[in-house]
């Protein structure tokens, strides 16, 4: 495997257009035996698959799944990790707040996940544990007050204790641990460590315990124990940098409250910090990354707390004095500054920092989705960006 026999590293295919199997399985083929290829020529390369939901349907149709199989080992290639965030297309058309739909309040994402796990369960190689990122339950604009948020708590709580019932019966089955990551982002209903921990203890937890005593007859701390097993978070650098929180301190606390990180998604944030001498240059720099596609919320950290605006457009419609902000716009994690701009590529130095101090995850994935978006003078080859991104990496492990 790449890296060492501690860490499988990969790169997220949701890079790469997926609206369909046929398309993603021919993405796959075109893109990834290179990047193997020149990134690990001799030994097993992991992958970070993401499928939509129409694209995971159809791999279930015929012998997709078992000819896709065939392909990985004959090609060397081994799935660990998925993508379970955006359900619908994520290239080529206005995504935006769409990413979050349907949310963990609805069957429809439950029932896709539950099909992600079965598929990566066939998948997986023995031996090897697996997970699946997913939406922080949903997004916050979505819901006009403090009650209803709760209750789209309630509900996801509810929904994810059917993904711990199915997550406990693969594993009987099979003998693969598989874990559900939980990734928090700026304006999802899950933003920071805070909530990551408000949401365990009041809503997952205690209808977990209740549910998980009845349906297998066990202990309220077996059942405990089990949500804390098979409910992980995934740690996106980029979102939690957006967030202004430090690796040490967001670590920590998830260790305090034995919450666990499934999967370290390896990305960077715009940075952007004013200078009155180049204010204008840098507004014209951070425009240049005004596109129609994605959501890019900008935050910035006002008297300890974080302010969070809801889309790049209203940020640069108002160009207010700060003194920094930080875009949700995930750029290559290979470069620190952009003309006037910067990246918090920082805050991935001081996630490898921590993980050689303490190995908190095994998963990590490089997340730069953003390519085709990207300002023409940060273009290039995609196989060449992704080598490049994880030549960056790979010798900081």
């Amino acid at each position: 495997m790449l890296v060492t026999d501690k860490y499988h590293l990969t790169y997220c295919t949701n890079i790469h257009p997926g609206k369909d199997w046929e398309l993603t399985f021919t993405q796959l083929q075109t893109h990834v035996p290179t990047i193997k290829a020149k990134l690990a020529p001799t030994v097993p390369f992991g992958l970070g698959l993401r499928l939509s939901n129409l694209a995971s349907e159809e791999l279930d149709a015929g012998e997709n799944l078992k000819t896709f199989k065939h392909w990985l080992q004959d090609n060397d290639i081994y799935v660990f990790t998925m993508n379970g965030f955006p359900y619908g297309n994520f290239h080529n058309e206005r995504v935006k707040d769409k990413v979050h739909a349907p949310d963990w309040t609805t069957k429809e994402r439950v029932v896709y996940t539950k099909r992600l796990f079965r598929q990566l369960a066939y998948l997986l190689p023995e031996g090897m544990s697996g997970g699946i990122s997913t939406s922080p339950i949903s997004y916050k604009h979505w819901f006009q007050d403090k009650k209803a948020i709760e209750k789209a708590f309630s509900i996801g709580a509810e929904h994810l204790v059917e993904i711990i019932l199915t997550l406990f019966a693969i594993e009987k089955e099979t003998g693969k641990y598989l874990h559900l990551d939980i990734e928090p982002e700026p304006d999802g209903l899950i933003e920071n460590s805070d909530e990551v921990v408000y949401f365990f203890i009041s809503f997952l937890l205690p209808r977990a315990i209740q549910t998980l005593k009845k349906e297998l007859n066990i202990t309220a701390i077996k059942a405990e124990a089990l949500t804390r097993k098979y409910i992980t978070v995934c740690y996106d650098v980029c979102h939690f940098s957006l967030a202004y929180e430090e690796p040490e301190y967001t670590l920590q606390k998830f260790k305090k409250h034995h919450i666990q990180v499934g999967k370290i998604q390896v990305s960077s944030a715009l940075k952007i910090v004013f200078d009155e001498e180049d204010t204008v240059e840098i507004w014209k720099s951070l425009a240049r990354f005004d596109e129609s596609t994605y959501l890019h919320q900008v935050t910035e950290k006002v008297e300890g707390k974080v302010k969070t605006y809801n889309d790049l457009p209203v940020v640069l419609k108002q160009k207010q004095n700060f003194k920094e902000i930080r875009a949700h716009f995930h750029v290559p994690i290979f470069l620190e500054k952009f003309d006037k701009l910067f990246s918090t590529q920082d805050q991935i130095l001081n996630v490898i920092a921590y993980l050689k101090k303490e190995q908190f995850s095994e998963h990590l994935e490089i997340e730069t989705y953003t390519w085709d978006v990207l300002p023409e003078n940060l273009k290039t080859n995609l196989a060449d960006s992704i080598i490049r991104e994880m030549e960056w990496l790979l010798p900081k492990l």
